[in-house]
């Protein structure tokens, strides 16, 4: 038996990369798949187009899947809503989300227009708000009723939310946001059944090599593709879609290249005082950080760091 047989999926932004390489293998192993797309640009500019959508719709029908294209913008509340209806129309179920739309718009803060920050907000992190809060209501019904439905949400995070990068406080700011409604959505949901994970995909894409100026994915060197493509991300979703990882709660993986990473963020490294102390005079209170904290940092992975270990493998 296939490792989804039976399971309904939602993946948004699977016309093409990460998304696409998701939608095809959850399809793979026996989902049903809505392939939605808006059908954009990198930039969430340019007139919707369901062509993205429909295209991976018929590569799962050739492959002797089943799947329908829907074009509906995930930033808009009753568009979510609508999508999941959908999937539960069609099917007669729904028990997979994976968030994964996104568009980029990078600039400096002292440059980020609010339309830069705004839009980049509604796609990734309201967007995955709007997917998982439908969902969650129609889990919490149909457990009530007595169907365990074993709900699934994956969203997307990003090692620029966790570790930080110059150029993306509105990108960074949404996946740090994306990777903690995450958690916090395992821990309200799990009673009935659903888990709550995130990844922090690292893989060359159109919305990658688009934002960066380097041309095109099909100009990218195939052995990068081969190494650092897409493909890496699909199976970890793939997995935690199916009714195995069920023990899985509140997690945040980095996926790519061949290698899983569990993260583990925002925890308290070391402490000056403590519940008994005083009010701090505030020199004495520098004082101390500066001895505790700062004299010997604690060593910590940074973007930077990353890409130069990327580069290296």
């Amino acid at each position: 038996m296939a490792l989804l047989e039976g399971r309904v999926a939602i993946v948004t932004g699977a016309g093409r990369g990460i998304g696409r390489e998701e939608a095809l293998l959850l399809a793979r192993h026996g989902a049903k798949v809505v392939v939605n797309d808006l059908g954009g640009s990198h930039d969430g500019s340019g007139g919707a187009s369901q062509s993205p959508a429909e295209e991976v719709v018929a590569a799962i029908k050739a492959a002797g899947g089943d799947a329908i294209a829907n074009a509906d913008n995930v930033a808009d509340y009753k568009a979510a809503q609508r999508m999941i209806q959908a999937a539960i129309d069609r099917w007669g179920a729904l028990h997979v989300i994976v968030n994964n739309a996104g568009i980029l718009r990078d600039r400096m803060l002292f440059n980020m227009s609010e339309e830069d920050f705004d839009s980049v907000i509604a796609v990734h992190l309201k967007g995955t708000f709007n997917l998982c809060r439908h969902a969650a209501a129609y889990w919490r019904e149909e457990h009530k009723k007595g169907n365990v439905l074993n709900g699934r949400l994956i969203n997307t995070s990003s090692d620029s939310g966790l570790l930080c990068n110059v150029g993306q406080g509105n990108y960074g700011a949404a996946k740090a946001g994306i990777a903690a409604m995450t958690i916090i959505a395992d821990k309200e949901l799990s009673r009935y059944g659903v888990t709550a994970n995130a990844i922090a995909p690292s893989a060359i894409t159109r919305l990658t090599v688009d934002a960066m100026g380097r041309g095109s994915v099909e100009d990218t060197p195939q052995a990068m593709i081969d190494r650092a493509g897409p493909a890496h991300v699909a199976p970890l979703v793939v997995w935690l879609a199916s009714e195995k990882a069920g023990n899985v709660h509140g997690e945040v993986f980095r996926v790519g290249n061949g290698r899983v990473n569990l993260f583990q963020g925002w925890q308290a490294a070391r402490q000056v005082g403590d519940f008994q102390h005083g009010v701090w005079d505030p020199e004495e209170l520098g004082a101390a950080m500066e001895k505790e904290f700062f004299a010997s940092p604690v060593a910590k992975q940074t973007m930077e760091g990353l890409m130069k270990e990327m580069a290296r493998a």
